[in-house]
């Protein structure tokens, strides 16, 4: 007995196991319907990825510009690491997202 992969979840099981602890999978079974599993759960991931990078860009936004006029002192430098922070998270989320779809990831 020794551990082995799940071509699902990546995660280590038993060579015996018959389906995996963490996922459920059956182990020696189609791995074209596991493999369209993990590209979607990796999608379902990066999709909450995206989102969380958008609300910190929006926030930023807000941030610095709450009040009408733009920010001085500390919410200048809140304000713009939200700001750069989400829009870098969200541009490398959506290639990321590109990248999964083709099947590359």
């Amino acid at each position: 007995m020794a551990l082995v992969e799940c071509s699902a979840c990546k995660k280590r099981i038993s060579s015996v196991a018959k389906a995996c602890q963490y996922c459920g999978i059956s182990q020696g079974g189609d791995s074209e319907s596991t493999q369209k599993i993990r590209q979607i759960n990796q999608a379902s991931q990066l999709q909450t990825h995206s989102f969380i990078a958008l609300t910190l860009f929006i926030a930023g936004v807000m941030i610095w510009f709450w009040g009408g006029e733009a920010a001085e002192g500390t919410r200048l430098y809140v304000g713009g690491a939200c700001f750069v922070f989400g829009f870098v998270g969200y541009l490398i989320t959506r290639i990321r997202i590109i990248l999964n779809r083709r099947g590359n990831v």
